[in-house]
């Protein structure tokens, strides 16, 4: 799924190379600083030598401020690879649903496009901004902790092998419950944005017709279902934390434990100790940062498979390959016109239409509301194809002509309703 948005992210590959580089190299800066530390114990406290403490301590700050430094940068690399993959995948996005047919917009209703543009690609953007550094980050440091920390003592890292699967077997369980609770909270802000939308366009009919307790109700119901699964997404999503800090403390009791045990023997030196130590907290840090990285993920598959679903949507109306570009008498004709906005629907919004208007000519179409008046119209400039039949004009279907300049001959003015009641303090009418 995250290939398909792969494609917005070209432009920005320097960007995301160089973020990448400022990672490795702060994770390099910041895994020297243990060893340093276990040499300023080991040597210069042991020695009583002063100025080795010192050059040492120097190295160590030297290393933290080109850490920093790198750190700094990488948000700003960071920082304009997200943002501009996330604008190029709304810029696609809009693009796309411009060239929706009326029958392709009904797939999706307005508001859910209006969260596909905005907040799913918003967590999209999140994901790159804070995700890209753990993703680089703790893989690597990870391995090279714990190869320092193997090189150090390799009986003292056996500790991680019973660790490591404990958290990975929490992990993926973790993220096994998450996700689908991921999909409902988006699918429950679409529905949000739903009742909000259709609340604030017949506003004056909620008003006119003191319709707002119901509203209310059904908004609160709604919201409702939005916190009951945010709730649960985001409690399974934060017992991640408490299970590696438990692992973590537990894994330090441990390892001074048994290195005590290793210093008493003789086999091992306080400085190596906390050294070791430090690496420890580096690798655990990582297996931290990565599960983080994989529940964002887990969100961040929600959102991109929502905004897969609006890239991959198939245009049904298109263009002849000859298409014609010229109409001069605007005769129109509807023969045995049959329409359904669903090829799966039972029954037939039109049925067997047949109607010849004449160039020049006016005609009023009259029915009651819901009767398809507007449904008619809208199949003479193809926002909807017909299901069944044909339509002329001038001899020609309107599928023989080019779309654009199709819509560009047909002029449409949709009507907005306005509603009028009696104000009987005022003996008057409101509008």
């Amino acid at each position: 799924m995250i290939k398909r948005l792969i494609p917005f992210a070209k432009k920005y590959k320097k960007a995301f190379i160089l973020a990448f580089l400022c990672v490795v190299g702060e994770t390099v800066f910041e895994l020297v600083i243990p060893v340093l530390m276990a040499n300023i114990i080991d040597i210069g406290v042991a020695q009583k030598d002063q100025h080795y403490i010192i050059m040492q301590g120097v190295l160590m700050a030297v290393c933290a401020l080109i850490a920093l430094v790198l750190g700094i940068l990488y948000s700003r690399y960071a920082a304009v690879a997200g943002q501009g993959v996330g604008f190029e995948i709304r810029k696609t996005e809009f693009e796309k649903v411009q060239n929706f047919s009326f029958s392709n917009t009904d797939h999706f209703s307005t508001s859910s496009l209006i969260t596909r543009l905005t907040s799913d690609v918003t967590i999209i953007q999140n994901a790159i901004c804070n995700g890209f550094r753990p993703l680089v980050r703790a893989p690597f440091m990870f391995s090279m902790a714990l190869f320092l920390s193997i090189k150090m003592n390799a009986k003292l890292a056996l500790i991680f092998i019973v660790v490591a699967p404990i958290l990975g077997i929490g992990l993926f369980f973790i993220v096994k419950t998450v996700g689908p609770l991921f999909r409902f909270m988006q699918s429950n802000v679409d529905e949000v944005n739903t009742v909000v939308q259709e609340n604030l366009i017949a506003i004056r009919t909620v008003k006119a017709y003191v319709k707002g307790d119901y509203e209310n109700e059904k908004f609160e119901k709604i919201n409702q279902e939005l916190r009951t699964h945010s709730e649960k997404a985001f409690r399974y999503s934060v017992f991640n934390m408490p299970l590696f800090q438990y692992m973590m403390y537990t894994t330090i009791v441990c390892i001074l434990f048994f290195g005590s045990q290793m210093i008493f023997a003789g086999e091992m030196k306080v400085g190596q100790l906390t050294g070791f130590l430090s690496y420890v907290l580096q690798i655990l840090n990582a297996l931290m940062m990565i599960s983080n990285v994989f529940l964002m993920l887990t969100r961040s598959l929600a959102s991109c498979k929502r905004i897969v679903d609006v890239l991959d949507e198939v245009n049904n109306l298109h263009d002849p390959l000859d298409p014609i570009t010229e109409m001069n008498q605007g005769e129109i004709e509807f023969k045995n016109v049959s329409f359904k906005y669903k090829e799966t629907a039972h029954e037939n919004v039109l049925s067997n239409i047949n109607l010849h208007i004449e160039p020049g000519s006016t005609v009023g179409i009259l029915g009651g509301t819901g009767s398809a008046k507007t449904s008619l119209v809208q199949l003479i400039d193809r926002l909807y194809d017909v299901s069944e039949g044909e339509i002329l004009i001038d001899g020609h279907n309107v599928k023989d002509y080019s779309l654009e300049y199709l819509r560009d001959q047909v002029g449409m003015v949709l009507q907005k309703k306005h509603f009028i009641f009696w104000n009987s303090e005022r003996k008057s009418f409101m509008g």
